[in-house]
């Protein structure tokens, strides 16, 4: 994928904009990918040049922490929580159920765009498992039915 040369002239107003910043690395990356959507693998060499980083500290980065995406998400994000608890009342079926329905493996989004399926690693509501998480509203109790009907309802809407 490439950027656009708007997504780079932004890129790099934002990374000056953090250049004096100490420890400015996390936040340059947050700030790009709440701007683009994602941190674009393309943009890792100005990022490197423009905080005097070598390119492997600033991928090492982007490839550590499981928030930052490379490649733009789908309108939706949905987390399947893989925390112990979770999986101990059942997640991994969710897991499975969740690709199954979208046609994606974990971390990848649905062919229409519409989905992107990721696990985390607590959700928070570890005592009532398994919980799931759709963009910003968090799910409780998920069964095999209860996903299937949220999806139903996520693809129903405009």
């Amino acid at each position: 994928m490439n950027i656009t040369s708007d997504q780079l002239v932004l890129i790099h107003e934002l990374i000056e904009s953090h250049q004096s910043m100490k420890g400015a690395l996390l936040p340059l990356l947050h700030a790009i990918q709440d701007h683009i959507g994602h941190v674009p693998p393309e943009s890792v060499s100005a990022i490197a040049e423009g905080l005097n980083l070598s390119r492997a500290e600033v991928h090492g980065v982007i490839s550590y922490y499981h928030f930052f995406k490379t490649q733009p998400a789908g309108k939706h994000t949905l987390q399947v929580c893989r925390a112990e608890s979770c999986q101990a009342c059942g997640a991994e079926d969710l897991m499975v159920l969740a690709e199954n329905i979208l046609g994606c493996k974990t971390n990848a989004t649905s062919s229409n765009g519409a989905v992107t399926l990721e696990a985390a690693y607590c959700l928070g509501l570890c005592a009532s498992s398994p919980a799931i998480q759709l963009d910003d509203r968090l799910f409780a109790r998920v069964s095999a039915q209860k996903l299937k009907d949220i999806l139903n309802q996520l693809e129903a809407s405009p």
